[in-house]
């Protein structure tokens, strides 16, 4: 059966003008459902592009119908989607605007099956069957009845092919063959052509025993009474039991072969790579959907598998940090001191940010981790306005004149008016989580920013060391060029105790501009509210910026791109190289062999790099992806020498004991 991937099909689900549906298992048995495309639309401009674009932005839909693993370079590009999805193919091509035929259902009678070996199961019949001169014609119905025994059954006619996914497919159900009617006529005459039993010889009569000449013989009157033949007959001798022995070692042959391929079979390694396994009900979904990090981010989900896209976000996601600033002070009138609540006012700035060392150093958005005094007083006075809304002081509607009335009137200030307020700064890697306690938060510190009205640009110091760093690339962009922006996002509602995941879009440059002396970029997309600090890459997954908020906009929408050579400013100033350690090295080069099919190589480098690096999680994923790949392409088979020559044996005792087999039963059946 054809296969593709990692993908076996059993059968076609339906049809469209731009290619099928096909019902599919894993290599560990899972079920799910492929469209591909036809060569023909492939050679067609446009629609390579349209299976693609079309299946990644479902996928990427609220409710969308995310694939389990698709190819869009092949010669026949494919998506596949998990069985649980439910018919993920057939809604691919009516996306695509296909009119979708499934394959209808056969209710006819299905015909027997042809059997390349002897029958074991029937009894013989007693009539000898005439030879066949040449290989008899396929017909298309159910067989008809032929001359000679009578078959008391016939075919029973199933059920055809179920066409979802995760139902149970067997062979055409043959029926078992019918032993002959024990009550036949023992004296009817045989076939045309078969053999006869000859008629008993009639036995001779002794002869008369001579007298003696002296003594004459009395003339005897021969008894009327006397049977023509001796009234007692000798018994036969007994019939040597040769068919016998014969059957007893045509099977003991049958036995030896099948032995022996099973062991050639067990030493050669299994079945051949190229291959997949038989289903097994009960295996754990997911290729590849689950790992001991059990990490959620995947960036073959966010793209399409194997593209420019996902690669990037591989190399450059493990170096994404999740960063939380917590700001505690009081809010003082500005002409008395006085704090115009006893409690101390805290509040919350998330954002993203990069590593650019592995020393944990990262590069992230300066408002959000060391924010102006009056931009830190304004968040502070709402913080106050939506308590006094709580204790129905003010209305929901008074919020924005409350800011608004008191922001010139006020400072925000720490424990002493004239002491900072304290910070508490906190970064964490892959699946990040708000308010999280100190241990999967890394605590951290600010090294040094740049104006807000300038490149906003911060370096946080990280206390831990021995983490995944990006590298930044050259920041020559142009209006029009096409980049991929990656941040963390979330779409809990409720951020006290959202979950925030990194997010990847792809997006173009539309126009320059300047904020103060720092030349930006806009684009025209983003990826949430907490995204600024993260990074803007190239195909090769190099950053060459920084998303920032658009403060020229209403809504400051992180659509602001802060070129790198403002970020390798900053950090010649720190005094802070960008260098990658060389498990950052091993893993691009792991990395590297994965995204140029070559899996073995892959799964011995990212190893090394999920050892040495526990917080590059991706490093285990993509290794475990590299190593499932490479179990079902398949390798060299070992012991190819030893295997052979007892294949072989097996294969000529299998055969010697057939050939004998049939012999004995022709000649039992003759005789």
């Amino acid at each position: 059966m054809q296969s593709v991937g990692p993908y076996r099909f059993t059968h076609m689900l339906g049809t469209c003008p731009a290619g099928k549906a096909w019902a599919a298992v894993d290599g560990q048995g899972r079920f799910v459902t492929i469209a591909v495309l036809d060569a023909a639309a492939v050679h067609t401009p446009g629609w390579r592009e349209a299976f693609a674009g079309t299946a990644t932005g479902l996928s990427q839909a609220p409710d969308g119908l995310a694939f389990a693993y698709a190819d869009f370079s092949a010669a026949e590009p494919w998506v596949a989607y998990p069985a649980e999805a439910g018919p993920g193919a057939e809604r691919l091509f009516r996306a695509l605007g296909q009119e979708y035929q499934p394959v209808p259902t056969s209710s006819g009678p299905v015909p027997p099956r042809p059997v390349s070996a002897v029958p074991s199961s029937a009894p013989p019949v007693s009539a000898v069957p005439h030879p066949v001169s040449g290989v008899p014609d396929a017909v298309s119905g159910p067989p008809a009845p032929t001359s000679g025994v009578p078959v008391s059954g016939a075919p029973q006619p199933t059920s055809g092919v179920p066409h979802a996914p995760w139902a149970m497919y067997g062979d055409p159900v043959v029926p078992p063959p019918v032993a002959a009617d024990s009550g036949l006529d023992q004296d009817a005459e045989p076939a045309d052509g078969a053999a006869r039993e000859p008629d008993p010889a009639p036995v001779p009569q002794p002869a008369p025993v001579p007298q003696p000449a002296p003594v004459p013989a009395p003339t005897l009157t021969p008894d009327p009474f006397a049977a023509p033949v001796r009234r007692i007959q000798p018994s036969p001798p007994s019939k040597r039991r040769t068919g016998s022995w014969a059957v007893v070692v045509a099977l003991v042959l049958v036995l030896v072969g099948a032995g022996g391929g099973v062991a050639a079979w067990t030493m050669s390694g299994g079945d051949d790579p190229s291959q997949a396994p038989s289903p097994t009900i009960g295996d754990s979904a997911g290729f590849p959907t689950a790992s001991p990090s059990n990490p959620v981010f995947r960036p073959w989900t966010q793209f399409a598998p194997y593209s420019p896209q996902e690669r990037a976000l591989a190399v450059a996601s493990p170096s994404l940090v999740f960063l939380e600033a917590v700001f505690t002070g009081y809010l003082r009138d500005s002409a008395t001191n006085k704090p115009l609540r006893a409690r101390p006012i805290s509040f919350n700035r998330r954002c993203s940010g990069f590593l650019v060392a592995s020393t944990g150093h990262v590069l992230t958005s300066a408002s959000c981790v060391k924010p102006t005094e009056e931009s830190a007083r304004q968040v502070a006075l709402d913080a106050v306005a939506r308590m006094l809304v709580r204790e129905k002081k003010l209305t929901a509607a008074q919020v924005q004149g409350y800011v608004t009335t008191n922001l010139g009137k006020t400072r925000f200030t720490g424990v002493d008016a004239g002491s900072e307020p304290g910070v508490q700064l906190f970064g964490q890697l892959n699946t990040a989580r708000s308010n999280a306690p100190e241990g999967p938060a890394i605590p951290g510190q600010v090294v040094t920013a740049s104006a807000a009205d300038g490149s906003n640009v911060a370096l946080v110091k990280l206390s831990r060391d021995k983490l995944p760093a990006a590298e930044l690339g050259p920041g020559e962009l142009a209006t029009g060029s096409s980049l991929l922006v990656v941040g963390f996002s979330t779409d809990d509602v409720d951020t006290r105790t959202a979950t925030y995941l990194p997010r990847a879009k792809a997006v173009a440059i539309t126009d320059t501009g300047r904020r103060g002396p720092a030349t930006i970029y806009r684009i025209n997309g983003d990826v949430g509210r907490v995204s600024h600090g993260g990074v803007v890459l190239d195909p090769g997954g190099r950053v060459v910026g920084m998303v920032d908020q658009d403060q020229a906009r209403a809504d400051r929408a992180n659509r602001v791109v802060v070129p790198s050579t403002a970020l390798s400013t900053l950090l010649a100033e720190a005094g802070v190289r960008n260098e990658l350690s060389d498990t950052d090295r091993l893993y691009r080069s792991g990395l590297d062999a994965y995204f140029a099919g070559d899996p073995s190589t892959a799964v011995t480098r990212l190893e090394a790099v999920a050892g040495a690096v526990p917080a590059n999680l991706l490093a285990e994923v993509y290794r475990q992806n590299a190593a499932e790949r490479q179990r079902l392409e398949g390798t060299p088979q070992k012991r190819s020498a030893e295997v052979t020559p007892l294949l072989a044996g097996s294969v000529g005792a299998l055969l010697v004991g057939l050939v004998v087999l049939t012999f004995v039963l022709v000649r039992r059946r003759r005789g």
